[in-house]
């Protein structure tokens, strides 16, 4: 699976999704385009897959146009990301073409 990464999304969930070839925004050059020229864009290149951490792109986009798959992550900060790595990795996994899942991460850390 051809896997985007969004601007804010950890690049080092990269490491834990074995399998799949992930690029970044910025390293396609597309760091400044908006949500739906980013979705456009992506699809038009061959993407699968959209990873990202912004909340708003549900209600900015009507993400039933699209054929890529959206996975949006509920956090940014890669501590509280470290301890849903396997959720993620999931979630990437189970996507289907037009699909949006939204990956929960508490943004409190547990003790112990």
């Amino acid at each position: 699976m051809l896997i985007l990464f969004d601007q804010g999304t950890p690049i080092g969930i990269r490491d834990h999704l074995q399998g799949h070839t992930v690029r970044t925004a910025r390293e396609q050059g597309w760091s400044t385009l908006s949500n739906g020229e980013l979705l456009r864009a992506a699809e038009d290149a061959g993407f699968d897959l959209l990873l990202t951490t912004d909340k708003n792109l549900p209600y900015q986009q009507n993400l039933t146009k699209f054929k890529i798959s959206i996975v949006m992550l509920g956090a940014t900060r890669w501590s509280l990301i470290q301890r849903r790595l396997q959720q993620i990795a999931n979630a990437v996994n189970g996507a289907k073409p037009g699909t949006y899942t939204f990956v929960e991460i508490p943004q409190k850390q547990s003790s112990g």
